[in-house]
């Protein structure tokens, strides 16, 4: 799809080589820079700062009794100062991941259910999901970036039509693929990253409930946060909602089509029957 894009864009401009080379070589150091620096960036965006022993001892015990008890290298362990209650595991493999929990989370959960979410977030980490879920992202990410500079060319009249309309039909059917292409992808990118992101939460729940052996303790953080009047992290955005354990947004956007996890009763149903 990006190289289709890209030859679209070299057929308006009338240079389709230096246009698709452009692309892919771009897209690729993109996902390079987006990969090895996503999770600094994440953290960064969303103002989490390193949990500190003094004050986030029980977090940080929690973190790595489960850690070991599982088998994993202790992932880094930070702290949102936010009322909501959320958490999310970012990095791009288990020796270099990270936990991000709120202090709304802190406040509210007891130990029982602040496991539970810490090994739900450690089931990510362990199972790849912050690989995999970075790696679709930073795609997306190309797709989209590609797809508006093309609309936005057509859309300005810029390019030579007189050179591009001597070039044959087929290069006029590629453009005409490049474009349908261009208005679909940001549609396509986001309902295969949100299938994605809401499979990997089923699974995630289930193995972190494995890790602990209790699913009631999930079942019950879930519960609470589903009942949180104000789930809204202030410095999460649509680029990294789909980390969260919970939508980072307002009920009322939380439950729409677009939504990056699967219903929360669902989830909370699925926990209470193992």
């Amino acid at each position: 799809m990006i190289g289709i894009i890209s030859y679209a864009i070299g057929f308006y401009y009338n240079n389709i080589w230096t246009s698709v080379t452009v692309g892919v070589i771009g897209g690729f150091i993109y996902f390079l820079i987006a990969y090895y620096q996503g999770k600094n960036l994440i953290l960064r965006v969303t103002g989490a700062k390193p949990a500190n022993k003094k004050e986030h001892y029980k977090l940080l015990n929690i973190v790595e009794e489960l850690s070991v008890s599982s088998g994993m290298p202790i992932p880094e362990v930070y702290v949102i100062n936010d009322t909501a209650m959320n958490a999310f595991a970012t990095g791009t493999n288990p020796s270099k991941a990270s936990i991000t929990v709120t202090t709304g989370l802190l406040d509210v959960m007891t130990r029982e259910e602040l496991e539970g979410v810490i090994a739900h977030e450690l089931s990510h980490i362990q199972n790849n999901d912050i690989k995999y879920l970075l790696v679709v992202s930073v795609l997306v990410g190309v797709l989209l970036m590609l797809s508006d500079f093309l609309l936005r060319s057509m859309f300005w009249g810029a390019g030579n039509k007189k050179d591009n309309d001597s070039k044959g039909n087929g290069g006029a059917i590629i453009m005409i693929i490049g474009v349908v292409l261009a208005i679909l992808a940001p549609i396509i990118g986001r309902l295969l990253q949100l299938s994605i992101s809401r499979k990997r939460e089923y699974l995630a729940d289930a193995s972190g409930a494995k890790i602990t052996r209790n699913p009631q303790g999930l079942a019950s953080a879930l519960t609470k946060i589903s009942q949180d009047p104000d789930p809204l992290v202030d410095n999460a955005n649509r680029a990294v909602a789909h980390l969260f354990i919970s939508t980072p947004f307002s009920k009322k956007k939380a439950q729409n089509a677009f939504s990056t996890h699967p219903p929360i009763t669902d989830r909370i149903q699925k926990l209470k029957q193992m």
